[in-house]
């Protein structure tokens, strides 16, 4: 098929190479959304020689359709709703609170998986590219920008291979930059996009954060 990736490691170096300009840069840092935006954003950070850390996001399932997302939940408390689907299904108010406690503790499960005993990477006054392997509706990628928009990023750019033309639209009006591969106005689901497109398991995150960490020299990898 045209305009399909390889794998996720290629879409991610393609990326990369869009991305350049903030190569070497001390104040630059990827965030990946886990699970499938870390191998895309380790590419770019190995790339570009930045440290690598993740954004936990959780998307909120419609209760009875868990593929179908209302909203996300982010860390730092951010809650994100997708109000078209809400209003469309009748979503109350009990049932997001519901599902949003849930996804709540699973973030934090999944934050202490990722990074074990390290701490987040300090985000004020830093420039983040925040990395996603695709992006369908972009509820999950605005509860990541909305939590960044809280700790004061100075600079906020979006890279991901491959989203849905409407939604990137949508994301260039609250982030400084939108680098997208491909913006299909027909998009199917992310997976349609690429040759290989297995899932990444949380051994594979973890051990892609720690092998970044190794990359990156330590005078540009200050902890938080």
């Amino acid at each position: 098929m045209l305009n399909q990736f390889q794998d996720r490691t290629a879409a991610g170096q393609l990326l990369a190479a869009r991305l350049l300009a903030y190569a070497h840069r001390a104040d630059v840092l990827v965030l990946a959304l886990p699970r499938g935006g870390v191998p895309v954003a380790f590419e770019i950070a190995k790339s570009l020689l930045v440290p690598l850390d993740v954004l936990v996001v959780r998307k909120l399932g419609v209760p009875g359709e868990e593929e179908l997302a209302m909203g996300a939940i982010a860390s730092g408390g951010v809650l994100v709703l997708n109000e078209r689907v809400v209003k469309s299904l009748g979503i109350s108010q009990e049932d997001i609170n519901r599902a949003a406690a849930f996804e709540r503790k699973l973030l934090q499960q999944r934050e202490r998986l990722y990074r074990g005993d390290r701490v987040p990477y300090e985000v004020k006054d830093r420039t983040v590219i925040l990395v996603d392997d695709g992006i369908a509706t972009g509820a999950t990628m605005q509860a990541a920008v909305s939590a960044l928009h809280q700790q004061h990023c100075a600079h906020i750019v979006i890279a991901t291979p491959v989203a849905a033309a409407q939604t990137c639209d949508e994301l260039e009006t609250i982030v400084d930059e939108v680098v997208c591969l491909l913006k299909p106005e027909l998009f199917f689901a992310v997976s349609y996009w690429y040759e290989h497109f297995e899932p990444t398991s949380d051994e594979e995150v973890h051990r892609l954060l720690e092998e970044a960490a190794r990359i990156v020299p330590a005078q540009n990898n200050p902890p938080a």
